[in-house]
């Protein structure tokens, strides 16, 4: 990629920030109009977890495929291929007869969300090249985050109040188009100098994985957690994860490079981001239950009660940019798994949406660890490593966050299901049901607490650096290359 004038890369940050508010915008409006949807297409509680679960499991599927293939024949290229395909299947989403429908069209959002987030990740991260400009370039890709939280749950709860659910779908309409209007005139195209060969078997041991796990927690529920295809579907999730930690060291360009996780700070930032997306998952779906179905309130109201915790975010994420570019990460990281952990315990231990004063408390310190987390993450699983794996590490940190996401609604939404029972339309039945969720939502903050502290010291960095050095190491071409296995010593 060329060298671009100051101005020129602030408007590339721009453009790729786009994308991010119209995928982040789409999760968070969706969550405000669960209940309307759920009324509208006569949806069980597993209907709504699937609308959800099938947007993010798609794009956690792609999320590397994405990032490879983008290295390989162009980031811009595919970049524009997500847009249109992201705002094709919003226009789908907002025709959908029945439910059925609904799923199918999330899951073609999906499959264009995938080449947009970890895509523009690299862009950023091949436009800003200097290390302290790249942070703050993600300090304000993170600030994105907290106005798509800002402006998700008002704008779609007032779409949902006065137009309808399918009018949440539209906003992504001409912000797409914009978008990839800007894209093709300004982004300059990139790519890998070396190119990364498909993996088939591998995508589909992902996607065999992703699926089967997350069927049979949503499932189970409705099913019995001892029945016949609940087995089947853990154990071929079972299986298909012993496929790719067999077969993926094997080969010379793997879908899923497992040498990225030698390094601590990036194996940190893996588990972290999925325990950090799977405690905002299951707060965003169990706050707009709450909020709508036990306590009354519109969609609009409903995301109204959300902005103590999205304001926080939107002011935390770019200030956690700057201070992982002057200090690290390890500030931002501690702060951001204390403060989700506390605002968990408030709601599993003290019954804390029972009382307003309480519930926004609750919010602020969530906000406050989500705006705090999101840049260390991103970071930390781009910095050291060569820029020709820029797309591949970035795609892996996205897909750590949707897994994370998805984990999170399956899991605490079947809970959630699991404890329901003819009372749970009541204050007391919704609170006792729901409390195992807050209890997960607090330990995915102590792991966040835990693992940001033992993934940010010197002996781990040493190993990010080493990590680094063995990448960067040129691979001979030819039918004399040795295999992937030799050079890790697998």
């Amino acid at each position: 990629m060329p060298e671009l004038s100051h101005r020129r890369r602030m408007l590339v940050l721009a453009i790729c920030c786009m994308s991010l508010l119209i995928v982040s915008l789409d999760t968070t409006a969706l969550n405000v109009a669960l209940p309307a949807m759920r009324r509208e297409l006569d949806a069980s509680v597993a209907g709504m977890q699937w609308t959800i679960d099938a947007y993010t499991l798609v794009l956690a599927s792609l999320l590397m495929l994405a990032g490879s293939t983008a290295d390989r024949i162009g980031r811009r290229k595919v970049f524009m291929a997500g847009l249109v395909l992201f705002t094709l299947g919003s226009a789908l989403c907002s025709l959908a007869p029945n439910l059925e429908a609904l799923i199918a069209f999330r899951m073609v959002q999906a499959v264009g969300g995938s080449m947009l987030n970890p895509v523009a990740m690299s862009i950023i991260t091949n436009t800003f090249t200097d290390p302290r400009e790249r942070a703050r370039a993600i300090g304000v890709w993170g600030g994105v985050v907290g106005i798509s939280m800002a402006a998700g749950p008002v704008v779609g709860g007032g779409l949902v109040d006065s137009v309808g659910w399918r009018s949440i779908f539209w906003v992504n309409l001409p912000v797409g188009i914009a978008a990839l209007l800007l894209t093709w005139r300004y982004v300059p195209e990139s790519r890998a100098r070396r190119a990364r060969r498909p993996d088939p078997l591998g995508q589909f041991l992902v996607i065999t994985l992703l699926g089967s796990l997350t069927y049979a927690i949503i499932e189970a529920p409705q099913k019995g957690w001892a029945s016949g295809e609940i087995l089947l579907f853990a154990g071929l999730a079972a299986a298909a994860l012993v496929g790719l930690l067999v077969y993926e060291p094997r080969r010379t360009d793997p879908l899923i490079d497992l040498r990225f996780f030698h390094s601590v700070p990036f194996s940190g930032a893996t588990v972290i981001a999925v325990s950090a997306f799977a405690a905002l998952g299951g707060f965003l779906f169990l706050n707009t239950l709450y909020l709508q179905d036990v306590r009354g309130l519109s969609a609009l109201d409903a995301g109204l009660y959300t902005l103590p915790m999205a304001a926080v975010v939107c002011v935390l994420s770019p200030l956690s940019g700057r201070l992982v570019a002057s200090r690290g990460p390890r500030v931002p990281l501690l702060l951001a798994g204390g403060a989700m952990a506390l605002s968990g315990l408030m709601l599993a231990a003290f019954d804390a949406e029972t009382g307003t004063v309480s519930m926004f408390a609750a919010y602020v310190l969530f906000g406050l660890g989500f705006g705090s987390v999101n840049a260390p993450i991103t970071n930390t699983a781009v910095s050291g490593m060569p820029r020709s794996q820029a797309g591949v590490a970035a795609a892996v940190a996205s897909t750590s966050r949707q897994i994370g996401q998805t984990l999170g609604v399956a899991v605490i939404g079947a809970v959630l299901a699991a404890g329901m029972s003819g009372s749970a339309g009541a204050p007391e039945g919704f609170v006792e049901a729901s409390r195992p969720g807050w209890w997960i939502v607090t330990g995915c903050g102590l792991a966040v607490l835990l693992v940001g502290a033992l993934s940010s010291g010197r002996w781990a960095r040493g190993t990010a650096r080493r990590t680094a050095e063995r990448l960067a190491e040129p691979v001979a071409e030819g039918p004399a290359a040795p295999s992937s296995a030799a050079r890790t010593g697998a």
